[in-house]
């Protein structure tokens, strides 16, 4: 159980990223004494720490995560607060925990300040920032304050600290997406209404197995007051039955999954709520199944907040998806280039193959993850002609590929420029109809993060085109 926290009181971060900062900032505007240990040189973070500093912040730079670096505040230390990038389970975590220190995340952190306001909090092993830019999407259009944010554009943190401000007016719905890793460092994140896009293996080189995995997120749902389920999902499926009541949907029809669903997609396609008719989903310009029943879950959620289907079908016509996710940038002669950055394991990258014209060259690697990648392969061998491998998981990848009947070229490079400038001239020889960045791997060999990843391909893609997407 969290515990409240005097002023004053001493607070450690640990590391400097996103959340790391926000989460030192929003405890030092409420009067706390908070110390930052960040492991890396301090030369990375000139700037950002020059103006911590100036807020009142200390650092402690090149302090890993060991006890010996938290012995000197140890007597008078309140609370850690960490990132999502470091194991709830650290033995350092771990004897802090023994020695009755409260240890938690930075999005616990927030939900303490934030919980006054309704959270419709997203989780799944893809989808879930589809599913967050849509939903805010159609709440702004329908005139309500309903920033987004957590595991993806502001942290939590940063929205509590915007939300200090006595001259704004307070949010009415915060749209949160949230990773397992967060969810596991914030037990009691309660939300008005939870959102369950998918599951799939992944993070098992954090979590173990899928069942400890599916735990933790099927916790975030049981928290909620109105859970909303994929009902097209084969994992969801067969553990309905362990799941706390609540809204389904399926783009296949109202029982086709062999149990009753709440909305769905019939033969004309038109979206079905409870047997009345909503809107036609051709209303959704952006391809994919995928995105159908992405579509289904913001509707459910938009109908629980009162949202009337008109204002959802003129929303949903005009929202253009989400950058880094099957992103169309332009062509390149015949060639349809897509930064498809976000997908980060094998099950989000066998959506963007199978999304796609082909045949499609297709650039992938990084930092591989654990995951079954038995779809993505078959993807691979029925829509793409080339593959350009990079990062420091290009033969790992390639090895798997060639396990597989795929008979295309196959290519090494060290990094994403040199990837672009194979892909492209394949591509032209070869006379691909897509060219597709969809990398299957985690990016933290060569990029902080997927969104780094995805900009500097299109740093790289944006002189070539000849012509762009508006």
């Amino acid at each position: 159980m969290q515990r409240e926290e005097p002023l004053n009181s001493s607070f450690l971060v640990v590391g400097l990223g996103r959340s790391g900062i926000a989460a030192a900032k929003l405890l030092k505007s409420e009067g706390h004494q908070v110390i930052v240990l960040e492991k890396r040189d301090e030369a990375l973070f000139s700037e950002i720490s020059s103006d911590l500093r100036n807020k009142g912040i200390d650092i402690k730079f090149g302090k890993a995560l060991e006890i010996e670096n938290f012995k000197p505040w140890l007597n008078q230390l309140k609370a850690v607060v960490i990132s999502p990038g470091i194991r709830w389970d650290h033995p350092t975590l771990n004897n802090l925990r023994k020695q009755k220190i409260l240890v938690q995340g930075e999005m616990g952190l927030a939900w303490q300040r934030l919980k006054h306001i309704p959270w419709v909090a997203i989780t799944g092993t893809n989808g879930k920032t589809t599913v967050t830019h849509m939903l805010s999407h159609v709440l702004r259009n329908h005139g309500l304050n309903a920033p987004m944010g957590g595991n993806m554009g502001n942290s939590a943190s940063e929205i509590a600290i915007k939300n200090q401000s006595s001259n704004k007016k307070s949010p009415e719905w915060l749209i949160m997406e949230l990773s397992s890793y967060q969810i596991e460092a914030a037990s009691d994140i309660s939300p008005r209404i939870g959102i369950w896009t998918n599951l799939t293996p992944d993070h098992l080189e954090r979590h173990g197995t899928l069942d400890a995995y599916r735990k933790i997120k099927r916790g975030l749902l049981e928290r909620s007051d109105i859970p909303i389920f994929n009902g097209d999902d084969p994992d969801l499926i067969r553990q309905r039955s362990k799941l706390k009541p609540g809204i389904w949907t399926s783009i296949k029809g109202p029982s086709d999954n062999g149990f009753l669903v709440d909305l769905w997609i019939n033969s004309q396609g038109e979206l079905i709520e409870q047997g009345e008719k909503l809107f036609n989903i051709n209303a959704l310009k952006i391809p994919g199944e995928h995105n159908l029943q992405n579509l289904l879950l913001v509707t459910a959620a938009a109908r629980q907040i009162g949202v009337p289907p008109e204002m959802i079908k003129k929303s949903i016509s005009s929202f253009k998806g989400v950058p880094h996710r099957l992103e169309k940038l332009g062509s390149i002669e015949v060639m349809n280039v897509f930064n498809d950055s976000k997908a980060t394991n094998y099950d989000s990258a066998m959506l963007g193959l199978k999304t796609v014209p082909s045949p499609i060259v297709l650039i992938a690697g990084g930092q591989t993850k654990k995951g079954n990648a038995s779809e993505w392969l078959r993807q691979i061998e029925l829509k793409a002609c080339s593959v350009v491998l990079f990062g420091s998981g290009a033969k790992e990848l390639a090895d798997l590929i060639k396990t597989s009947h795929f008979h295309g070229e196959i290519c090494y490079c060290k990094n994403l420029k040199q990837a672009v400038d194979m892909a492209i001239e394949i591509g032209i020889k070869q006379k691909a109809i897509s060219l597709l960045l969809s990398p299957a791997c985690a990016s933290f060999d060569q990029y902080p993060d997927f969104e780094q990843r995805g900009n500097h391909f299109k740093k790289l893609i944006e002189p070539l085109l000849t012509s762009k997407h508006i």
